[in-house]
């Protein structure tokens, strides 16, 4: 249990209709003691970039299976730069591992997996808080 409050969004951008890993990970990290808003499916980077403003969060969860998480990312990210926002991203999804180092390599700060475990995501997103 961590003894200070850490704010996640995590957000289901583009068209994928498929949420229970989303869930899966809203719902672990809030049993490790985080604060976590889940917006829910189909959002637009416009509305995921909102919800972290006015939210506040401390870093923002990407669950992605449609196979559009480069351009989703992209948009995101530029949608934060132009607002000055800096806000550490991690993506989860079935993502082709070329595709990982790609999103990595323009500043995402984790990329999981299926099989990834609850505590390393919690671990990951507890470092990229800045509160850990």
């Amino acid at each position: 249990m961590i003894d200070f409050m850490i704010r996640v969004l995590i957000a289901k951008p583009g068209l994928d209709g498929h949420d229970r890993g989303a869930k899966v990970v809203a719902r672990g990290l809030r049993d490790a003691g985080f604060e976590v808003i889940y917006t829910g499916l189909h959002q637009t980077p416009e509305m995921v970039v909102a919800a972290a403003i006015q939210e506040d969060v401390d870093v923002i969860g990407l669950s992605i299976l449609s196979g559009a998480h480069l351009p989703l990312v992209t948009a995101i990210q530029k949608l934060l730069k132009e607002k000055q926002e800096d806000r550490p991203i991690f993506v989860g999804g079935i993502i082709p591992d070329e595709d990982a180092k790609s999103l990595s390599s323009q500043g995402v700060a984790a990329v999981f997996g299926p099989g990834s475990s609850l505590k390393e995501i919690a671990d990951k997103v507890k470092s990229l808080s800045g509160k850990a």
